[in-house]
């Protein structure tokens, strides 16, 4: 320690010769004032290598600053766009439901539960307790929002298939349920008990007769699979057809048959002519309809006049 103390209190020479004069000058220090101005300049240094460093680090640190304040501005414009194109979304959601409803309750189909609907999609998880941002506030929203128009439109199309489902059902059977009237003419004799023209006896007359001129065609009244094309008796010609859902139509004294046993018909294919075939006292179609084996007024069932 003693040789330290030494060594620094010696002094140090140096001798400058300036050029223009060549008369050399003693300067005379101690080493240990080089060693403090040493020490003294490297404090320095470090202190502006720092002091420039952080400068520089919150130069950057606002530029960053800036630029993710831009990032959420953009962001959030975002995300309040999303907002309001959810909000039409699950304003069409809305009236898609309603017409639903009211396809439902045109057709006579169940009604669903609102509440059931609501069950039917079940909840988001919870919210978390604290939301860093307001960016971060409209995004956790949005994901709600996105989470409840899939579940409901999960449904819906669930629901949408039943009310299709259903209605498919309902159109074949209308389809197959006897409604246009089957010729042109006009209407002779009607459903009842009727006397005979032959015997001048009372009966039951189970159908309607058409007066018209023969040669007159004559339709499907609604689409089946022809079970008999042939003489039948005092029906002359006939034809029969079973349509389904209990319903057989059947056509008498026609002049000509155009379809065969086991044939399939569309309502409105011509399917024969008029005539006065069997016991008839002039050219006319016998009509009748039947729903599973119990004679129907035939005349309910022309809702649409077609010719």
């Amino acid at each position: 320690m003693k040789r330290l103390r030494k060594k620094l209190n010696q002094k140090i020479d140096i001798f400058v010769i300036p050029q223009s004069t060549g008369i050399s000058r003693n300067v005379s220090f101690r080493i240990s004032t080089a060693v403090s101005v040493a020490a003294l300049a490297a404090v320095l240094l470090g202190a502006n290598a720092f002091f420039g460093a952080s400068f520089l680090g919150s130069r950057a640190d606002s530029a960053e600053l800036s630029r993710l304040h831009a990032e959420n501005s953009e962001l959030s414009n975002k995300y309040e766009q999303l907002s309001w194109e959810l909000t039409g979304i699950s304003e069409k959601y809305d009236d898609l439901v309603g017409k639903e409803v009211a396809i439902r309750s045109m057709f006579d189909l169940p009604e669903i539960d609102p509440e059931q609907r609501m069950l039917g999609i079940g909840g988001p998880s919870d919210a978390p307790l604290t939301l860093e941002s307001e960016i971060s506030s409209l995004a956790y929203r949005s994901e709600v929002e996105v989470d409840r128009l899939n579940r409901l439109a999960r449904f819906e199309l669930d629901k949408m298939e039943e009310v299709v489902a259903s209605l498919a059902d309902k159109k074949r059977k209308l389809d197959h349920t006897p409604s246009i009237r089957p010729t042109r003419g006009w209407i002779s004799r009607g459903i009842g008990n009727k006397r005979n023209p032959f015997t001048g006896s009372v009966q039951f007359h189970a159908g309607v007769d058409i007066a018209n001129h023969t040669g007159t065609p004559i339709v499907a009244t609604a689409d089946g699979t022809i079970t008999r094309a042939g003489r039948n008796g005092g029906m002359g010609k006939m034809i029969s057809i079973k349509h389904g859902f209990g319903y057989v139509t059947r056509f008498g004294h026609l002049s000509k048959i155009l379809v065969k046993r086991g044939a399939k018909v569309k309502r409105g294919d011509v399917i024969g002519l008029m005539g006065s075939t069997g016991k008839s006292t002039g050219p006319h179609l016998h009509y009748e309809v039947t729903k599973n084996r119990k004679a129907q007024n035939p005349l309910k069932y022309i809702i649409k006049d077609n010719f």
